[in-house]
């Protein structure tokens, strides 16, 4: 008799063990709203996204998936504890990752002789990216309330980066981009310069002409385009010309050469005498 008493006791609390293990993980639903229009935007313009919309909600080992509903919505259901990365693949639209931790809080007391109690899922949302450490959570996403209410479970809303772009515009021509040009700008400048000069000097005085033409011909550069009245080519030395020492050499060797000539003639002059 005590045997078939232990035997049962035995018994009754395998199956209490088996039901609690047989009894399914807390549960729990996430809604995804997808804005209608640009925020702030005034002129009516709507976001129009293809049926082939959808969102994923991935973990280790785990992928959950759910299509773009008639409200402008994506509804995760049976979402267990872990920590989600949110994904919304759009072929028109990008959209900023979420991502989504859901954990259980305690919700009362336990009871006697119940294991395990009733436990709640908590959900919260970061905005994150591509590459990011994932413990270093950005900014926590804001819940929403849908219009329609609806047994959704948590809503956040999801935030449009921009519309993708495929192709790429033709350019289209115009005069002003040429003129714009600085190999164009500096050729139209050079060429007013080169049909402007020779006017300037017939309209210049003529003792500024006379002027301008003495410093021409004093100028050695002349030497190197072929020009005359300068010193020639191989002698001129261009390290003098640009430190201005050149003119130095040559007023030091007139007044040494008239110098010389005087002391010559003084010399001439003592000897006649």
């Amino acid at each position: 008799m005590q045997l078939l008493t232990i035997t049962l006791a035995f018994l009754g609390s395998a199956s209490t063990a088996l039901a609690a293990l047989a009894q399914p993980p807390p549960q729990t639903s996430i809604t995804i709203s997808l804005p209608s229009a640009p925020p702030g935007d005034v002129s009516g313009k709507l976001f129009v996204f293809p049926p082939s919309t959808h969102g994923t909600l991935s973990t280790f080992g785990q992928t959950k998936s759910a299509p773009l509903s008639v409200a402008n919505t994506l509804v995760f259901r049976n979402v267990t504890q872990g920590s989600y990365l949110l994904d919304i693949h759009c072929a028109t639209h990008a959209f900023a990752p979420l991502r989504v931790d859901v954990a259980p809080i305690p919700d009362g007391m336990l009871e006697e002789g119940d294991g395990h109690g009733k436990v709640k899922l908590e959900v919260k949302a970061w905005e994150t990216y591509r590459g990011n450490d994932w413990d270093n959570k950005g900014e926590e996403a804001p819940r929403q309330t849908l219009r329609n209410g609806g047994n959704g479970g948590v809503v956040f809303g999801a935030k449009v980066l921009g519309e993708k772009g495929y192709f790429m515009e033709r350019s289209k021509f115009s005069v002003l981009s040429i003129l714009r040009n600085p190999m164009i700008l500096l050729g139209l400048v050079s060429m007013v310069i080169f049909l402007g000069m020779p006017k300037l000097v017939e309209n210049m005085d003529p003792e500024m002409r006379a002027e301008w033409e003495e410093n021409q011909k004093k100028n050695p550069m002349n030497a190197l385009m072929g020009g005359g009245g300068a010193p020639a080519a191989s002698n001129f030395d261009m390290a003098a010309f640009l430190a201005g020492t050149s003119a130095k050499k040559e007023e030091s060797s007139g007044d040494a050469a008239a110098s010389t000539g005087g002391g010559a003639n003084q010399g001439g002059k003592k000897r006649r005498g």
